[in-house]
């Protein structure tokens, strides 16, 4: 629980990154990495109903109090959070009338800090990389606070950019620039809808491929309002749709185009799905509607297969 007094503290961001984390933990034990470390490594003292398989009972013999026993593993993680700023990821647009309802970068953002939050936990080392029509931010992976603060207030101006119009999504090329940055080891996170800005998705494909070189473990959230982008659950009546990467309109009825649009999207998601699995990339649909657990339980199912 954080306390008043410590909230100052925090970024907003930040803020919200524990509390984030501390709902999803506290549900753990009801979940299949109930056995999975997300404390600090040190003693605590034992409370009554807590199990007992932790407790250091060699600590008990000297103290005659209990502790729960601490974790031992010391891992050197290093950890590449990817998050595309690019104009389509700050759709839907933002209704000050529904607060709690989030566009793609306000998701991607808050989820890229819980997993921060929960990398400083463990002590592992992270870094952030943040592109649009370019790579404009990568970081190297560090550990400590002052780099953890400055990475919450990167992700905290991506926010508040607004989604600048003609921001196009080049994926390839800044994914491209990552892998050719990371020396060591790592676990690649990306947080994107993939909507790149290109013709040629065999480029693309090549680019996710290129961050499995020297054996990097990737995965892929791919950020969508799934009901409105996905399902194009639009009413049967007109719309004036804008690409807000290219500024492009264009008048037409809903159900007059929405059998092509399902087609064209399923065929692009099955391609992108079938090449991930070809690489060995995690491939993981992230519904901006469904919360956050559909992307922490997954990391954590990651990280406990690499160590």
């Amino acid at each position: 629980m954080i306390r008043q007094n410590e909230v100052q503290q925090f970024s907003s961001l930040e803020l919200i990154a524990r509390q984030v984390v501390e709902g999803f933990i506290t549900g753990l034990h009801k979940s299949p990495f109930h056995g999975f470390s997300v404390e600090f490594a040190e003693h605590r003292i034992y409370n009554a109903g807590e199990p007992t398989r932790h407790i250091d009972w060699k600590l008990y013999g000297r103290t005659d109090k209990l502790f729960t026993k601490r974790y031992e593993e010391e891992t050197n993680l290093r950890c590449q959070i990817v998050v595309d700023n690019s104009s389509s990821m700050h759709y839907p647009p933002v209704d000050k009338k529904h607060p709690d309802l989030m566009n793609k970068i306000t998701f991607s953002a808050n989820c890229a800090a819980s997993i921060m939050h929960l990398l400083k936990m463990q002590r592992d080392a992270v870094g952030l990389s943040l592109f649009s029509d370019q790579l404009y931010l990568n970081t190297g992976a560090k550990s400590s606070t002052v780099h953890h603060k400055l990475l919450y207030h990167k992700l905290e101006e991506a926010i508040a950019s607004g989604g600048e119009a003609g921001k196009t999504t080049s994926a390839t090329a800044a994914l491209h620039q990552i892998a050719e940055t990371i020396h060591k080891r790592s676990l690649v996170i990306i947080f994107s809808d993939m909507f790149e800005n290109h013709s040629d998705a065999k480029e693309l494909f090549g680019a996710l491929q290129h961050l499995r070189y020297n054996k990097h473990e990737v995965i892929l959230f791919h950020t969508v309002d799934k009901r409105l982008e996905m399902d194009f659950a639009f009413e049967n009546r007109p719309y004036q749709f804008i690409d807000i990467e290219s500024g492009q309109e264009v008048k037409v009825h809903a159900g007059q185009v929405k059998e092509n649009y399902l087609k064209a999207i399923s065929e692009f998601k099955k391609e992108l799905m079938l090449k991930c699995a070809q690489y060995h990339i995690d491939f993981v649909e992230a519904d901006i509607h469904l919360g956050y657990k559909q992307v922490l339980a997954p990391y954590l199912a990651k990280r406990g297969k690499m160590f």
